[in-house]
């Protein structure tokens, strides 16, 4: 009996959290859908602000019937994903906030506002230094038999991508803090690192960087070195590897 009343028991707490989950992905999900709402009020703005870097002096072409009207609906989601990412984030904590140790909970609030500001931060890098480079790289090599004329779903899709990984690359203090915090890897290790770690950084950005000129690659492997270092720094002031509490 009491083996049967354990496996109710497990049952009921399966389907209590499954309920809970769903009701956190519905709000999340209410909230993208708030926010791309939103954003496609504001559509025109963005993908002139989206542009803008391109220095075109004319629209972007449209080549099938439904491209402007798809293109408008994935600038909209893509800007409402990133409004509501503080919901998101919120209901993913309020999920695992019964799980976590008071130590892991206070871990993980003190995280949360570094991750937004550094992703934020990385894609207003990217927007404003490297996407300005990189575009004009591809749009003037070999002008003198091609002429620049993007077509709209392409362009935009490239450079949400590009704007959104450098975003990520640039979470990367914030990961160096949590696995040193966690005690996936040591600090000192990770300090004797340097030497590849350079290497690394010329290699990610020859690959994150669309153009295969040196001076794009720099302008995204010097701020990664620094990140890491940065990363580095708050290894050393967050301490060793949290206890349990």
């Amino acid at each position: 009996m009491d083996k049967i009343r354990s496996e109710r028991d497990k049952e009921l707490s399966l389907m209590q959290h499954l309920g809970e989950l769903r009701s956190r992905l519905m709000v999340a999900s209410f909230g993208v859908l708030i926010t791309t709402t939103l954003a496609f009020f504001f559509a025109k703005d963005i993908i002139l602000l989206l542009e803008a870097p391109a220095h075109l002096g004319k629209p972007l072409q449209i080549i099938s019937p439904t491209e402007g009207f798809t293109t408008y609906m994935r600038v909209s989601l893509f800007t409402g994903i990133a409004l509501a990412m503080p919901i998101i984030l919120y209901e993913i904590y309020a999920y695992v906030d019964p799980a976590l140790r008071p130590g892991e909970r206070r871990f993980l609030l003190t995280l949360g506002p570094f991750v937004l500001l550094l992703f934020v931060g990385g894609m207003a890098f990217c927007y404003f230094l490297l996407l300005p480079n990189a575009i004009n790289f591809l749009f003037t090599f070999g002008s003198d038999v091609f002429v620049a004329s993007p077509r709209a779903s392409e362009y935009i899709s490239f450079v949400t991508t590009f704007i959104l990984g450098v975003g990520l690359v640039f979470e990367m203090p914030v990961v160096i803090f949590a696995i040193t915090r966690i005690g996936l890897v040591k600090r000192s290790w990770l300090a004797k690192q340097r030497r590849y770690v350079v290497l690394f950084v010329f290699i990610a950005g020859a690959i994150i960087t669309p153009t295969p000129d040196p001076f794009n690659q720099t302008l995204v492997a010097v701020p990664m070195y620094l990140l890491f270092e940065l990363g580095l720094l708050l290894a050393r002031f967050g301490g060793g590897p949290r206890r349990a509490t």
